[in-house]
């Protein structure tokens, strides 16, 4: 007499992956690991994925543990950190954690919002519209008109949940306008 007992789709992948590593030597054991926990906190989501982090306890290594290597980090002149989270790619969010310069978590913050979109002003440069919104989702280059386009992909609500904000870059990569578009969808 035989059972079985049926397994979601991901403790699959977690069997499938740990049966695979039986043949690996450290090494590459580690790096396997490593890529699998890349990928479920690419999926896994926000509510998990910012679960338990305690400014003034979490530490920089536990946040790194949770929520994986980021995309970005700035430091600064009183040791502290920035590390920037882009949830994609196209996410609807994007996490700025900020380390203390005693090394645990300061704050959390989702940067994709109205309020920061409204601070993008003409004349900003490239690196100070990254700094502010982060890496964005998608670059277009129009060389004829001559502009470069950042779009980011955020959670409007409304009407249309979703939507593009864009940051138009002269030549010269600074900001002359800003813009928003819908995200069309089934054409």
């Amino acid at each position: 007499m035989s059972f079985r007992i049926p397994l979601p789709g991901c403790a699959v992948a977690v069997l499938a992956a740990t049966l695979a590593l039986t043949g690996c030597d450290d090494q590459e054991a580690g790096q396997a690991v490593q890529k699998l926990k890349s990928f479920f906190n690419a999926i896994k989501p926000d509510v998990l994925l910012l679960k338990g982090l305690t400014p003034g306890v979490t530490t920089e290594a536990q946040v790194r543990d949770q929520m994986g290597e980021p995309e970005t980090v700035r430091g600064f002149n009183d040791g502290s950190k920035r590390l920037e989270y882009p949830r994609g790619p196209q996410g609807l969010t994007t996490y700025f954690v900020d380390i203390a310069a005693d090394g645990t978590l300061a704050g959390i913050t989702q940067v994709l919002t109205a309020a920061n979109f409204a601070k993008v002003h003409i004349g900003m440069s490239e690196g100070e519209v990254r700094q502010l919104l982060g890496k964005p989702g998608q670059i277009a280059v129009f060389p004829l008109k001559p502009e470069t386009v950042w779009s980011w992909k955020w959670l409007e609500g409304g009407v249309t949940p979703e939507a593009f904000f864009n940051v138009h870059f002269d030549r010269d990569g600074r900001v002359y306008t800003t813009s928003r578009s819908d995200i069309l969808r089934g054409r």
